[in-house]
């Protein structure tokens, strides 16, 4: 069944029907659209959340990030962050393969339908004219058919009249005739006409109609199934980023799952512990024995427990009870005094003569470092550059950490010498390359930060050996350059021993092959391409053709050289911007 036989005389419908259809698309697009926005929102939102709550901060700043329940956080933020991903991936594709897509095709369907519909009018117009013909004929007929049985009737009349002449008879039948000849000629131009319009007409609604409707139709229904997959892309664009949402949400589920309080209060422990001991039990002083005190010791009330001062100072650490400087030969403010002797025994030879007087001595000495100590609790510990201020535990720790940085800085003033170095005495050697006194000052410059790390070094060092350090000791070396390009160890006590030759003034190294011939080949870490072409004839250089692919051994260093290699084992220095580099992943 189709349009054209079954709603062949149903313009206005089909007219009607296909721009509702239309309208229908152009509703589903901005309703796609619209969604869009909701997703693209959405996302945005989700995004400025995670960025609001994953603040990033060094391990120095925030101590926490090391805690199991603290990273957890951050990966759930990321993954939620990558969720919001999804969700402007959604929106996107929902932009693409539905909103434009439609958009487009709705325009070509709109196209299509405007033309079939100027054909439709087309040919209407043609048979209405073609009747309007037939109609101009048809009343001519009438008319003139009219005029003859008249003209007709009056010469039938002249003719039996007695009084007519023979002239007036033959005029009437004369005109008569004429009127009967035109009568029969619009009738036959009548009936050409009619025929015409017949045959028209027939083509009209036979052929020309049904064809249009029914391409109409067939744009309808092309119109309702890209409409029905536009239906099916609303729901497969998001079926498709649904494995990827699985994901995330599997790790945040993950970031759950990997919280460990054990862990976390380990990692608490080993970032607060003190280091020191617990303080010993306090000895009983006793007051009861009518013993008058000097004006000078009744200021000298007994000193609160820990645990008293401790509510007052909650906000201090409990270590600085033990930061009291105190000679060797007095006792701890929590040390156990001298034990007294027996009631009823002999005196001890510390007492003397006098053993009122002792007693108030050790108590003086055992009170006033202590209440010297409390009173450093009022105040905040002073930051120094030893870490000093922090408990032994954590300044061992800090310590360490610090000689670790300085060994990376100088490990990489090291490196940064050499490079020069080496730049240095290919400016020598190949005066057109560049001048060497340039490189004078960075080589000065770095020569003294190399010096300063080293001081650096060694002061640390000194610090972590009083400090000790439980286990093994970890030893730290860094290789230096000095002034002239020798190499410099440090060995674990701060010294310096060279390994280099004795030599001070012999340059970094003689040529370039002799590094090569002393070390192992190095593992490729990606490849280059030549650009230009360049002679390589400087000593440990190697030349190389435009186009030529070699294998890159190490990168520049800053000094505008990259070592590469051949397939044949050549190995050189070539410029790098002579060459484009590809790195290995």
């Amino acid at each position: 069944m189709d349009w054209g036989t079954e709603l062949w005389d149903q313009y206005d419908i089909i007219e009607k029907h296909t721009q509702s259809g239309l309208e229908l698309v152009e509703k589903y697009v901005k309703f796609v659209k619209e969604r869009t926005e909701i997703e693209q929102s959405y996302a945005k939102q989700l995004r400025n959340l995670s960025k609001k709550y994953n603040q990033k901060r060094s391990s120095k700043d925030e101590p926490d990030c090391r805690l199991s329940s603290y990273q957890s956080f951050l990966d759930i933020l990321n993954e939620m962050n990558d969720y919001a991903g999804q969700r402007e991936l959604i929106a996107e594709n929902m932009i693409m393969n539905i909103c434009i897509d439609l958009t487009k095709y709705l325009q070509e369907l709109k196209q299509e339908r405007k033309t079939y519909l100027l054909e439709a009018k087309k040919a209407q117009q043609s048979l209405e004219s073609t009747y309007k013909q037939l109609d101009n004929s048809k009343k001519r007929f009438e008319r003139e058919w009219r005029e003859a049985e008249r003209a007709a009737q009056y010469a039938e009349k002249t003719d039996q009249d007695i009084n007519a002449t023979k002239a007036d008879v033959e005029k009437a039948k004369q005109q008569a005739h004429m009127r009967a000849c035109v009568a029969e000629e619009c009738k036959n131009d009548y009936a050409a006409h009619l025929q015409k319009y017949n045959k028209e007409q027939n083509q009209f609604y036979f052929n020309d109609m049904p064809i249009i409707f029914n391409k109409l139709q067939d744009l309808d229904e092309r119109r309702i199934q890209k409409l029905g997959q536009g239906y099916i892309l609303f729901s497969e664009t998001e079926k498709h980023v649904m494995p990827i949402i699985g994901k995330c949400l599997e790790g945040i589920t993950k970031a759950g799952t990997n919280v460990n309080e054990k862990n976390d209060t380990m990692v608490i422990i080993e970032q607060n512990k003190s280091g020191f001991e617990r303080p010993g039990d306090l000895e009983f002083e006793d007051y009861s024995q009518g013993i008058n005190r000097a004006s000078s010791d009744s200021s000298l009330s007994t000193p609160k427990g820990p645990l008293d001062l401790l509510g007052k100072n909650k906000s201090k650490n409990f270590w600085l009870f033990k930061r009291s400087k105190l000679s060797p030969s007095t006792h701890t403010p929590f040390s156990t005094p001298p034990a007294p002797s027996p009631p009823n025994g002999a005196p001890s030879p510390k007492f003397g003569r006098d053993p009122l007087s002792y007693c108030l001595k050790e108590i003086n000495k055992t009170v006033k470092p202590r209440i010297s100590s409390f009173r450093t609790l009022r105040r905040s510990p002073t930051v120094t550059e030893d870490f000093s201020h922090l408990p032994p535990e954590q300044r061992r720790k800090r310590l360490q950490q610090k000689l670790e940085e300085i060994s990376k800085e100088l490990q990489k003033e090291a490196d940064q010498s050499e490079a020069l170095g080496k730049m240095k005495d290919v400016y020598e050697k190949n005066p057109q390359m560049g001048d060497p006194a340039i490189l004078t000052t960075q080589i000065s410059q770095t020569s003294q930060n190399i010096e300063r790390l080293r001081g650096e070094l060694n002061k640390y060092e000194t610090w972590l050996s009083e400090a000790g350090v439980r286990g093994d000791t970890l030893r730290y070396r860094a290789h230096s350059v000095n002034n002239n390009g020798a190499h410099e160890v440090l060995s674990p006590d701060g010294a310096h021993s060279d390994e280099s030759t004795p030599d001070a003034s012999q340059a970094i190294y003689a040529e370039f092959d002799d590094d090569f011939e002393d070390e192992e080949p190095a593992s490729p870490i990606g490849k280059c391409t030549a650009m230009y072409n360049f002679p390589g004839a400087s000593e440990g250089t190697i030349s190389m053709e435009e186009g030529e692919v070699l294998a890159v051994v190490e990168e520049d260093k800053g000094d505008g050289w990259t070592r590469v290699r051949r397939q044949n084992g050549d190995e050189g220095y070539i410029p790098t911007s002579y060459v484009t580099i590809t790195l290995n992943k």
